[in-house]
């Protein structure tokens, strides 16, 4: 069923005064009074359609990775179905780090509200799905499922902000190939990939 144009219209407003609010103060620094005044809607209306803080952030981190998981369900590959499962597990991680990287605070502040559900919350199981079946599909061998829990552990907020400095913003991104790619192939983690090609041309000379 389609969503109705006042609601869409309703539901842009409330993520976009959201994403403010946490760009101003961070997580504590959204509430549903908070977001509600700064969208021009009722409080009512947040808590109809998002239930709580932890839903608000949830529907921010969902929509900031919408395209990543249309990407995978039916895109080209390499995120998409088609390639061998070692470039579509690294193409994968290349776009969920950029994705962290790119929204580290909000990553904080989901990683804060959500911390007793994570393992539960539906975009981690989400991801951890895919990546233990790229895991599994590539390394028969190994633990799929604990070694997605291994690499999706070090998407935690603060530690993303910490790995991006800004004289090398994209510090994250290529350790956590690395690391992905030494427990799949049994290499050193800190030896450069040269088999597999950056999805940036800035990095290529890693």
């Amino acid at each position: 069923m389609a969503e109705r144009a006042d609601a869409a219209r309703n539901r842009r407003a409330v993520l976009a005064a959201t994403e403010r609010l946490l760009a101003e103060g961070g997580g504590d620094h959204v509430s549903l009074d908070r977001v509600a005044a700064l969208a021009g809607v009722g409080k009512g209306t947040v808590f109809r359609r998002f239930g709580s803080r932890a839903g608000l952030l949830r529907a921010l981190l969902e929509e900031r990775s919408g395209h990543l998981r249309a990407a995978i369900a039916g895109g080209p590959p390499p995120l998409g179905p088609g390639a061998p499962a070692r470039e579509r597990m690294t193409a994968f991680l290349d776009v969920l780090a950029s994705i962290a990287e790119d929204n580290a605070v909000l990553l904080s502040a989901h990683g804060r509200e959500c911390a007793q559900d994570r393992f539960t919350d539906p975009v981690y199981l989400r991801w951890h799905a895919h990546l233990s079946g790229l895991l599994a599909e590539q390394r028969p061998d190994l633990d799929a499922g604990f070694l997605a829990h291994g690499l999706l552990a070090v998407f935690d907020g603060d530690l993303v902000r910490h790995l991006s400095p800004p004289e090398d913003p994209r510090f994250f991104r290529r350790s956590v190939r690395r690391m992905a790619l030494a427990l799949v192939d049994g290499t050193a983690p800190g030896a450069p990939d040269i088999s597999v090609r950056d999805a940036e041309p800035a990095d290529r000379s890693l």
